[in-house]
């Protein structure tokens, strides 16, 4: 078959896919049929009408993209169907079924996947969906701030569960829900890909029933033998870090991989080395192929009845996948299995196309098995990184190879060209990249893929390897950590627009393109956009808000000009996650501002969590908070007390503190008590954020300003007034009204009272609260007191993280719906 007559095939699949998934919602299931309907039509008249040859390229492209959209369209409807029915969230049901892939044990439990066989709920059987994401706790769940929610549930200890064991339990399910934010992780689509459609826990305390071990089954075997495999790693390896590196390389667990070392991976670019990426696959298929081949050629009879070439090629692909299998079967390795497989199929049929028509091939069945990878970032940096190497390939080149010193500088060269075509790319997806990446892979690729990774697979047949292996990594990580501390190790710029970046990718692929400098100049200024690119600030005197989506705890991002401050920094998830870590970090990064003060209302956990995450990737920001003089944070930035009556200007923009008073630090009080209470305003439009206070703090608040005493002698902060404006500050501090109101204490039952909000007379208040939180945030009679007084309620569960600009007041802009796609959860 002639390469041309697929291409139009395949542009096709790639552009019916891809305006597939940019759907908002999804359309009915007859629609999606009609349009298949409508597209083999189309392919009949074209295959059989005599018309010009670019008009049936043209038509064949329509009729291809058209049928790919239609069967995309069908599979996300049937597979929406079976979502979970929101009446049965929250109630205890009683399943029964297996558990489907390796545990994963944390300090707070385990997690594991669950396929479902019987299902009731009060002894009746309902409908769930066939596969469950599950949480097992130990200790105390459901420990609280508040009043009453200190003891918590004391939960029976997990079991030591294992892949293919049958089992039945009480679970409370939810759906997937995950956070929303700009230019954050699409947690609901990961889920998605990973086929599941409800998450939740087991009810395992006191009063809940036993779970019971029913037996084990040969059901995921792959599964249950990457399970036994990895608790031999961490039996022969002793050092925790090395261990964990063994088993993310050998079975796939990326989580037993430590957080800091991910940080140094990162920042010296060789974090796709320490994971089962498309590179180890391709380098295990490279070995198999040869280990096949040389098996092959000892027999004449074999070779008489497949060459030994062929045998070669198909043993080795099949090798790779059942590695990748075994490895956990992620994405990525799906990914290169699909590509080695369609590559290698060419081969097998003595077809030898250009190299435009292989990449557009791979790329094609990729998406045809998995749609949604069009929206990974790894989909696009395995591809434009294949597709640059193929690109700039040339015959001088290779001939140029031959011998030691030639494959030397070829490898040299790859590395090169692959580092400057995809750090536009780069930046693009992540708002940074290593400038030590070339050097540290140049030792790290041949190092991991002929050193590391080799010794911890054989360490599966003979154990003592892993010690070897250990050493090595040693050895490595020493390096690597050397070169993360270099100054400028990592550059960061602002998360420029998709144009900027693909004019950037263009300029990268010129440059590296083996054509005279004179060509390759001109992609230098197509390189400038996503370089300089610097997100948009308010006006002088203007200032805005972003409340980030980052669960049950608080964090909201305010601008000025030129200044930025972040009240509140998330809760802690575990001990190697917390919203600093995932969402305010990245969000921090992505919008390429420093911070110049990080408030910490109080010392809850769902308010400090992700302040350590913060301060350390922020060095020059102030911390004003009301934590004690031993809480841990001191030891890593002193902090300045937050107290009544401080207050500093930016750009035209009065900040003020209205809680807690001086005097509140000498007594013993509940943390929330001690909130501090910030209050923003340019004289014309005002926030305010309440932290956790309550009704009593409310009504100092309301007293304060009633006898206009909100402000006190007032006194600048020290380094609050770094680089602020001189100014006489509020002229009607003494008020609490205000545009928008950071909902005190989430909404609990303790806070909102009716005085506290007729003082206030807030347009919108902004709840941050987890989705089904276990406090029951906001409370019912809470939500009737903001009704009342025509008080528009934003909740992060539905708008995701909520933008509001002091210049266009009457808006709140929610980035669930500028971010919706039909998988999105949407909150009943």
């Amino acid at each position: 078959m002639r390469p041309g007559t697929l291409t139009p095939v395949l542009l096709g699949v790639l552009l019916g896919s891809m305006v597939q998934i940019g759907q908002a919602e999804l359309s009915s299931g007859s629609i999606y049929m009609l349009f298949v309907a409508l597209a083999l039509m189309g392919i009949a008249l074209a295959a059989i009408k005599r018309i010009s040859r670019p008009l049936r390229f043209g038509a064949l492209v329509m009729a291809f993209a058209v049928l790919a959209f239609g069967l995309t369209g069908l599979r996300a409807s049937v597979f929406m169907g079976q979502a979970l029915a929101p009446a049965l969230e929250g109630r205890d049901i009683a399943i029964s079924g297996v558990v489907a892939a390796m545990p994963q044990r944390n300090e707070s439990g385990l997690r594991f996947r669950f396929d479902v066989d019987t299902v009731l709920l009060d002894s009746q059987a309902v409908r769930l969906p066939k596969r469950l994401e599950l949480a097992w706790y130990s200790g105390v769940f459901a420990r609280g701030d508040g009043p009453g929610e200190l003891l918590g549930e004391l939960q029976r200890a997990p079991a030591a569960l294992q892949a293919g064991d049958r089992w039945q339990f009480t679970v409370r399910l939810k759906a997937p829900h995950g956070a929303i934010n700009p230019h954050g992780f699409d947690y609901e689509l990961w889920q998605w890909e990973q086929g599941v459609q409800a998450t939740g826990y087991v009810r395992a305390g006191v009063k809940d029933p036993v779970p019971e071990h029913l037996g084990s089954s040969w059901q995921h075997p792959v599964e249950w033998a990457r399970g036994q495999l990895r608790e031999r790693i961490f039996e022969h390896v002793t050092e925790p870090k090395a261990a964990g590196l063994i088993a993310a390389l050998v079975v796939g667990d990326q989580a037993a991989i430590d957080r800091a070392d991910w940080d140094i991976f990162r920042a010296t670019g060789v974090a796709h080395l320490m994971s089962i990426s498309g590179l180890h696959v391709t380098m295990f298929a490279w070995l198999a192929v040869a280990w096949v081949g040389w098996l092959w050629r000892r027999s004449s009879w074999l070779c008489l009845r497949v060459s030994a070439p062929s045998a070669a090629l198909g043993g080795g692909i099949l090798l790779a996948a059942a590695y990748a299998l075994f490895s956990g079967w992620g994405v990525p390795a799906q990914r290169t299995v699909l590509m080695l497989a369609a590559v290698g199929a060419l081969r097998l049929l003595g077809q030898r196309w250009p190299w435009p028509q292989v990449w557009l091939l791979a790329c094609a069945v990729v998406v045809l098995a998995d749609p949604w990878a069009l929206l990974q970032a790894g989909f696009w940096l395995s591809f434009v990184a294949v597709g640059v190497l193929f690109a700039t390939d040339s015959e001088a080149a290779r001939a140029n190879s031959a011998g030691a010193r030639g494959r030397f500088v070829a490898i040299w060269r790859e590395q090169w060209v692959i580092t400057l075509s995809l750090t536009p790319l780069t930046l693009l997806l992540f708002g940074q990249v290593s400038l030590v990446g070339l050097l540290a892979n140049a030792v790290a690729i041949p190092w991991v893929t002929l050193a590391v990774t080799p010794l911890a697979m054989l360490g599966a047949v003979w154990p003592a390897l892993w010690g070897v292996a250990a050493w090595a990594i040693d050895v490595l990580g020493g390096l690597l950590a050397w070169l993360a501390a270099w100054p400028w190790a990592t550059v960061s710029t602002a998360q420029a627009p998709v144009w900027a970046g693909v004019a950037g990718v263009l300029g990268g692929v010129l440059l590296a393109l083996p054509w005279p400098w004179r060509w390759r100049l001109m992609g230098v200024p197509l390189l400038l956009p996503v370089l300089l690119w610097q997100a948009p600030r308010p006006p002088l005197g203007q200032f805005e808000l972003l409340a980030a989506d980052i669960g049950q705890g608080n964090a909201v991002l305010l601008r000025t000009a030129n200044h930025t401050l972040l009240y509140d920094a998330g809760p802690r998830f575990s001990r190697e996650s917390d919203a600093g870590y995932r969402v305010l970090v990245p969000l921090l990064r992505a919008l390429d501002v420093p911070l110049d003060i990080l408030v910490l209302s109080h010392r809850d956990s769902d308010h400090s969590g992700g302040a350590q995450a913060v301060l350390m990737m922020q060095p020059q920001a102030t911390l004003l908070s009301s934590i004690e003089l031993e809480h841990s944070l001191q030891s890593l930035r002193p902090a300045q007390r937050c107290q009544l009556g401080q207050r500093w200007r930016w750009d035209g923009v009065t900040f003020e503190v209205l809680h807690p008073q001086a005097s509140d630090y000498d007594d013993k009080r509940k943390t929330n008590a001690m909130s501090c209470t910030l209050r923003i305003s340019n004289g014309t439009q005002t926030v305010l954020l309440a932290g956790d206070i309550e009704q009593a703090q409310e009504a100092q608040l309301v007293a304060r300003a009633a006898a206009g005493a909100a402000v006190g002698a007032g006194a600048d902060t020290a380094d609050a007034g770094k680089g602020a404006d001189s100014g006489s500050g509020l002229s009607n501090a003494g008020l609490l009204r205000a545009d928008v109101l950071l909902m005190p204490h989430h909404g609990s039952k303790t806070s909102s009272s009716a005085v506290f909000l007729d003082a206030v007379q807030p347009r919108f208040a902004l709840v941050q609260a987890g989705y089904r939180n276990r406090f029951g945030h906001p409370a019912s009679p809470v939500l009737v007191r903001y009704a009342e007084r025509h008080i528009t309620v934003i909740d992060s569960p539905r708008c995701g993280a909520a933008g509001w600009q002091s210049w266009r007041p009457d808006s709140m802009r929610c980035q669930r719906e500028l971010d919706r796609r039909y998988w999105h959860h949407l909150v009943p």
